[in-house]
């Protein structure tokens, strides 16, 4: 096992005027057998900066340490890590047990310890009744399951996971959140992780890094990045649905963004308290509805439980934010303004 360093990294392409940089100054400091998830929307740099770890991308400014030693020109074969991705990358015309036993074999690894090892990842993993098939046989799960079967064998100081469950229908999804969750505390391997879906990274992460455009947004836990986002970036993107933002109208102040989560905001009679808000949908979702509607200019969205009454389209509610959970931002930076 081993911590990781990121400092100050930068990536570019190009070297004349006309380079362009997709990652800028990313800092971290990942803890020995920590599990942080990389998070953002397509095009972030999150994908890129996993694949500067794991040197298959140059790292053009800054250093990138694993166990302590700069890795910026080492080898990704000598970095003693181990990548699951996206695709799988499985051979079709081996079983299951040679697919996870191959990177052993080409390091010349004694018979009867690859045996011991595959089949060690292969409990962990339900594998064993599978070893013998090929992967046109498996589901994609098992499929992605055999992937990591593969990287466990080798015992690495670091996985890599590339957003290893993209090709997975929803309840597959959730079924490997759970196996990479038990296989975490069973192994105990410093991990990266890298998603789009912040479900995934809000489940799997004890800390998470957000990006976006090639700035590291937030680092903290998800606790810490969904009650106290530290740009309105953050804001909107983790949360479901995200965090209202209101520049205009109720409480606003000049220049500072109100920030209010949907689930804060409360539902009342007296006309004296709140805000006045046009009921345009609402929608039930099985334990809870969401009530879209709209204060003034703004656009507001309201989560309240199953069981409490739904407001009918059309007509006017009071909604009043709970004060303890307001969240201001500067307008023009969108950086957190309340400590």
């Amino acid at each position: 096992m081993a911590s990781i360093s990121l400092r100050n990294v930068v990536k570019r392409y190009g070297n004349d005027a006309r380079a362009v940089q997709v990652i800028h100054g990313v800092n971290a400091e990942i803890k020995d057998g920590e599990f942080i998830v990389i998070v953002g929307p397509s095009g972030c740099g999150k994908s890129t900066l996993l694949r500067m770890v794991a040197g298959l991308e140059e790292v053009s400014g800054g250093e990138i340490a694993i166990a302590d030693k700069v890795v910026n020109d080492v080898e990704p074969a000598q970095r003693d890590i181990a990548m699951v991705f996206q695709n799988y990358a499985l051979y079709p015309h081996m079983s299951v047990y040679d697919n996870m036993a191959y990177g052993l074999r080409i390091k010349n690894v004694p018979t009867d310890q690859i045996r011991a090892s595959v089949d060690k990842a292969a409990k962990i993993l339900e594998l064993g009744h599978l070893l013998e098939r090929k992967p046109r046989e498996l589901s994609g799960g098992q499929r992605q399951r055999v992937a990591m079967g593969r990287a466990i064998v080798r015992q690495p100081k670091v996985f890599l996971f590339d957003e290893p469950l993209s090709n997975l229908d929803a309840k597959l999804r959730a079924q490997t959140r759970l196996e990479i969750q038990k296989l975490h505390q069973e192994l105990g391997i410093t991990s990266l992780f890298v998603t789009h879906d912040q479900v995934e990274a809000m489940t799997l992460a004890q800390r998470m890094i957000v990006m976006n455009g090639g700035v590291m947004e937030q680092f903290g836990t998800p606790e810490e990045v969904y009650h106290r986002p530290a740009s309105t970036f953050v804001a909107s993107f983790i949360g479901s649905p995200p965090m209202n933002l209101l520049k205009n109208g109720p409480g606003a102040r000049k220049g500072a963004t109100m920030g209010i989560r949907p689930e804060h905001l409360d539902i009342g009679t007296d006309s004296n308290q709140g805000w006045a808000m046009q009921v345009d949908n609402v929608e039930l979702l099985g334990a809870e509805r969401l009530v879209y509607g709209r204060v003034g200019d703004e656009s507001l969205i309201v989560r309240i439980e199953e069981s409490a009454p739904s407001p009918v389209r059309g007509t006017t509610i009071q909604v009043t934010p709970r004060e303890d959970r307001v969240h201001w931002f500067d307008t023009t930076s969108g950086k957190r303004l309340n400590a």
